[in-house]
Formats: C-alpha cells, structure tokens, sequence
C-alpha cells in the first residue's frame, strides 16, 4: 500500500484537478509532498527500527498512515489533502527501513534472493498496479476512495503484524544527528519547491527580493553542507558515509535513484496523454497499463532467485535498458490519434524492465553490508528511490507543464491559420490562457469559443480547439517522456560499474576464514 500510494494518485490527476477546482500544479504537489515526507526521514527511522525495534516502529507507522489515509479521503480542499498527504508520508516512512532490515535478519545471504525476489515482486507490482485499482475507484466511487481503501488494508496489516512479526530486538543504541536531520530536510525541501514551482512563478521572483533560481541554490548549498557535516561528525551522523566504500552499495544508491525517478516521472504524462487526449476513462487508462504491471508481477520473483546464481549487475542493466525502450517507443508511438491500445506491446518491454530491477538491485546492495550497518544502510537505499521519485514527479511535473504552455501555443497559432482573420487573435489568447491556467485539463475545451458568432463559426472554432488542444497536450507528453529515458540509460551506466556478486567480506573477516566451496556464490 506504500508504494502502491507512489501511482495511484497519477491516474486520478484530471478528476482531482476538476473535483478540488485546482490546478495541475496543486495536483502534482499531492504527488511530491507525500515522496518528500516518505523519502527525507528515512534516515532517521530506520535508526528508530535499531533502537526500539522494527515491529514497533513498523506497527507505529502503520497506525500513521492508515490514519493520514482516512484523513485524505475526507479532505475537501487541495491545501488540506497536501497536509493529509504529508502525514500519510510520514507513516510510510516509518514503515519502509524496517521491511528489509527484516529480510536481511531473517535470512542468510546465500538465500536472500527468493525473499528480495516477493519483496521485488511487491514493490514493483504494487507501483503499477496503482493506476489500475485508482482508475477503477475514481470511475465507480470518486477520487476520494484511492485512499479511504488504505484504510481496512491498514487494520488488516496492523492485525497480522502483531499476530506474526516476531518482536526482534537489535539492541542497537544510536544517537540522533538533528543537525543532519536538519539539514537533509531543509536542502530537500527547497530544492523540490524551486523546481516545482518555477513555471508557477515564471522562473521570477517568488516573495520581496527571492527568486526561484535562489531557492534551488541554497537547497543545493544546504545539501554539501549535510555531507560535509556528515564527513565531520564525530558521534553518529546519519548517512555514515563509509557504508559507500562499499562500491556495489554505492552503485546500487544510483540506481535505486533512477528508478524512483523514472517510475514516478512517467506516469504523469502519460495518465494526461491517455485520459485528456485519448479520450480513455480512468479505469480504461488503467486496464491499458495492467497487463505491464501482471508481467513485472510474474518475472520478479524469478528474476530474484537468478540473482543469487547470475551476475546481478547485468540483470540490473537489462532492467533499465528494457524500461527505457519501452518509454521510447511510447514516445514514436504517441499521437493525437493514436490506438491507446498499440501502445500494449511497448507498455510490456517496460513490464519486464520494472521485474528486472527491483529485486537484484536490492539484492546487490544489501548483500555486503555488515549487519551492524544494515538498518542503516536499508534507510539509506529506501531513501535514495524515494528522492528518486521526489525529484521525478517535481522535474517531470515541472517540465509537463512548460511543454503544455509551449506547445499548445504553438498548436493554437497553426489551427488559427484557418480562422477568418478577426478570429485569430481571440483564438490563440484563450487557448494560450488555458494553457498557462491548467485549464487543458477540464471538460471545457469550448470555452475558446467566443459568444454571439454565427453557428457554422463556432462549430469550426471548437473543432480547431479541440485539435489544438490535443496536439498540444500529445507534444508536451512525448518531450516530457525524454527526461525519465535519460535518467535510466544513467543508471544502467551506474549498474555497469557494479562489482559481480562477492560473497560477503565482513562474514570472511569475522570468522576468519574462507568461505567453502558450497558457500561460494
């Protein structure tokens, strides 16, 4: 349900921008606020998990974000479901360090690969299948029921956790480097608010003297100034930056980065292309993606036991490299006429990308990690996906609405060729309005129709209109499908630099000796 929260909110973009009348911009904040909340305290609860113990902290977190999900359905305003949002984020990120820090207790390294193998499976089916069931509950039921379902899910996890998690102890005492926390939160922060909101602000002043250009710069300048305080600090910082002398560790951290990124970013322009140009309803939108999420479903599970015999590395570059053709040929494919359902067999090349990631990159990272670190380096390797995603849904939403502000103008100024001249320049205004006001995504596209014209007129000003519209909307999708294609071509370069599958270095070192021949992977 964690993950499945990452998606299921893109699916019912159009329908929430209509039903809270708000603008793409707010929609897409409900998107981010939740990563951003999930992805920078990663690093602080996965050390909760240390001290308290994960089936504490996992079950706190459990009751947050079954709470925050009850809260979100009952939100009537986009500024309270942000909030909600923001809580809900919370919950998961209490949650999420303490699912592997419990796979890598409770199994040794050389049968690790099944039980990373279920973990990728859900993970990866779980982040799209989120259209599927969201177009579905937005169709039948409204938005609001892509969160209250969290909530008989949540009671029914709290239930089975308590009955079946054992209640393990790690003992570990940890103090907690609030400056570090401090400092990851404010650099994050102000680097996803200059990103996201500078086509709001026109890339120009946000308040008094402050620009947008500013913001992002002090959110960069506070984030060296979180590694340079982590080099210095003498007790316990909290991303220890020796767990990245590991290198397939390290490596891994780009990766999960790039697939955050590319996973979130995708969906945007692509539920905007589905629903606003080809006309699919939620649920149809969804049902288009399903079979892509029931393939990565199926191929993870075995793709994870192949990485405990196979060089995980190249099952990682086979996953990024399939995920990033597949977007590729969305974007050949994508027009303003296009069969939704010709877009099944590239939507499937990205299916089996998605099952060839998650599980042998997690597999790959966490595999050398001395235990002692594990906690640790479990919300270390969450948090990097999880900034994957923030930065995603923040530079893909950014970069969508640009396009949409460009090319639908540019669109507006071509239809208008074959407007009686007097016509043209009201045209092209009103489209170009709309554009700028995320007025593309409501139902009224006649509103580019100026009163008291004679009939024959009006029927042609709406028929431009809507063209005009959908050539704008199906550019501004395939331009802002390039960005997540050059994120995973960087992090199938990043796979390349993995190591082959060591056995575990700290195990040798603590024993001694050797690993024996069946011991040896």
């Amino acid at each position: 349900m964690i993950l499945l929260d990452t998606t299921i909110v893109s699916i019912a973009i159009p329908a929430m921008v209509r039903g809270l009348h708000t603008d793409l911009n707010s929609v897409v904040w409900v998107i981010s606020i939740y990563l951003l909340v999930y992805a920078v305290p990663m690093l602080f609860t996965s050390r909760l998990g240390d001290r308290f113990g994960p089936k504490r902290v996992f079950l706190a977190g459990m009751v947050v974000f079954t709470a925050a999900s009850l809260w979100c359905g009952l939100s009537g305003t986009a500024e309270m479901l942000i909030a909600a949002r923001a809580v809900q984020g919370l919950g998961a990120a209490l949650m999420t360090p303490q699912t592997l820090a419990f796979i890598t207790h409770l199994f040794p390294p050389a049968k690790r690969g099944p039980a990373m193998g279920m973990w990728g499976g859900v993970a990866g089916l779980a982040t799209i299948t989120g259209p599927l069931l969201g177009g579905v509950l937005v169709d039948s039921l409204g938005w609001e029921w892509i969160f209250f379902v969290n909530v008989p899910v949540g009671v029914i996890g709290i239930v089975l956790t308590v009955w079946l998690v054992p209640d393990w102890q790690p003992k570990r005492l940890h103090s907690f480097d609030i400056p570090g926390i401090l400092l990851s939160v404010a650099g994050l922060s102000l680097l996803v608010f200059g990103i996201q909101n500078g086509q709001r602000y026109d890339w120009g002043v946000v308040f008094g003297d402050i620009n947008i250009f500013e913001i992002i710069g002090a959110g960069i300048v506070l984030f060296v100034a979180f590694v340079v305080w982590q080099r210095y600090n003498r007790n316990e910082p909290l991303v220890p930056l020796r767990v990245f002398d590991n290198r397939n560790f390290s490596t891994a951290t780009v990766t999960a980065t790039a697939i955050g990124f590319a996973m979130t970013g995708m969906f945007i322009p692509l539920v905007v292309y589905t629903q606003n140009v080809l006309g699919m309803s939620p649920t149809e939108a969804g049902l288009l993606t399903a079979p892509m999420s029931l393939l990565s479903g199926i191929v993870a599970p075995f793709i994870g036991r192949m990485s405990d015999r196979a060089n995980a590395k190249y099952l990682v570059m086979i996953g990024f490299l399939a995920l990033a053709a597949g977007l590729g040929l969305i974007v050949l494919q994508a027009g303003p006429d296009t069969d939704p359902w010709a877009l099944i067999p590239a939507l499937l090349v990205s299916g089996i990308g998605t099952g060839f990631v998650f599980a042998p990159m997690s597999n790959i990272a966490m595999r050398s990690v001395e235990p002692a670190l594990a906690g640790t380096a479990s919300g270390i390797f969450n948090t990097s996906r999880q900034v994957g995603g923030v930065l995603g849904s923040a530079a893909i939403g950014v970069l969508l609405q640009a396009r949409i502000s460009v090319s639908m103008g540019a669109a507006a100024a071509d239809a208008a060729k074959e407007l009686p001249p007097q016509y043209r320049s009201a045209f092209v205004d009103s489209l170009s309005h709309a554009a700028n006001s995320a007025n593309e995504l409501s139902d009224r596209v006649g509103a580019a129709v100026p009163a008291n014209l004679p009939p024959s007129v009006a029927d042609q000003i709406q028929q431009l209109a809507g063209q005009a519209v959908h050539n704008g909307l199906t550019d501004a999708t395939r331009a802002s499908m390039l960005l997540p294609i050059v994120v995973l071509l960087v992090g199938a370069i990043a796979a390349m630099l993995m190591k082959p599958n060591p056995a575990p270095e700290w195990q040798h070192a603590q024993e001694g000796t050797a690993p024996a021949p069946s011991e040896r992977v």
